[in-house]
């Protein structure tokens, strides 16, 4: 598709005439690192984890079309942010914005957890560097730590859980921009690694073009790795932090996938070859965490928690 083809013209929210304001990469919740609106989720909450999904996939999509030039992706990127906060009433190519809206005016969740996304994906259009490991984790609050909130609003969860799924929402988006390190650089010239780290071991952003890691580029990686083992301290203890059995098994199975991302990591070379989970590794997860998330959120219907 040319640029001439994905670009729309405004027309008060934004919306496309005669093109739709989408850039859609062919992803899937298939494509994601953890389950995506699983069976273990309850039935009735299932369609707007869906709702949810699809709003984040085709914002996302948009701030990762290398044919988009930074302003336009900005322009799309506010007009869904518009229409999710309902300060449009036109949303022609925004339906999946206005399906959100309807969705959490329903579950009475705020749409918070959508515009704090549209806001780390117009930092995507135009900061491509991250300097400190502080810096990427405030991208992280904005890029990542909404979709676990959301989970928990979505299931009435207390907010003091918010600590322990915001640190597992981040290590997940890190351990993503890790495997896409080579990927980021070579198609957008976005790079995640930790550009202080880098200067410490002398690499060059260049370094990122070669086929493998260089020794100062592991160091990079693996510091980085580190500061995901740190935050999963935290991440292991979402499951018994949660009154609903069912959040509880799935972010259970979650923290196992997360936890064997990092293994993987650690061992694999995301620039020689993508570094990813195996089905015998969901399906480790999924037997164990399942086990683990439904005890867990056992205890708490002890302590006088309902699940």
């Amino acid at each position: 598709m040319s640029v001439a083809e994905t670009k729309h013209k405004a027309d008060g929210t934004g919306a496309s005439t005669g093109s739709s304001p989408e850039t859609p990469s062919g992803k899937g919740a298939g494509d994601e690192n953890f389950p995506v609106g699983s069976f273990l989720l309850p039935k009735h909450l299932r369609p707007h984890v869906a709702t949810y999904y699809d709003f984040a996939r085709a914002i996302d999509d948009v701030a990762d079309n290398g044919e988009l030039s930074a302003e336009e992706k900005i322009k799309r990127l506010e007009a869904f942010d518009a229409v999710l906060k309902g300060e449009v009433g036109k949303d022609e190519g925004f339906e999946k914005a206005s399906a959100l809206r309807k969705s959490m005016s329903e579950t009475g969740v705020t749409t918070k957890h959508g515009s704090d996304l549209v806001a780390a994906f117009v930092q995507d259009a135009v900061k491509l560097r991250y300097q400190t490991w502080d810096e990427l984790l405030g991208y992280c609050e904005k890029s990542a730590n909404p979709v676990g909130r959301y989970l928990l609003d979505l299931h009435g969860e207390e907010k003091s859980a918010y600590k322990y799924s915001d640190a597992l929402c981040t290590v997940l988006q890190i351990v993503n921009h890790l495997q896409d390190c080579g990927d980021d650089r070579d198609e957008l010239d976005r790079v995640y690694l930790i550009g202080d780290w880098m200067d410490e071991v002398s690499v060059k952003v260049e370094d990122i073009d070669k086929p493998v890691l260089t020794p100062g580029l592991r160091n990079v990686v693996d510091r980085m790795l580190d500061g995901c083992e740190q935050l999963m301290s935290d991440a292991r203890l979402l499951p018994s932090s949660l009154k609903s059995r069912h959040l509880a098994m799935e972010s259970a199975i979650i923290v196992k996938l997360a936890a064997r991302l990092i293994v993987l990591l650690r061992k694999g070379d995301p620039l020689a070859t993508r570094v990813a989970l195996t089905k015998l590794d969901f399906a480790a997860a999924g037997a164990f965490g399942a086990v683990w998330g439904f005890f867990a959120a056992g205890r708490n219907a002890n302590r006088g928690v309902k699940p």
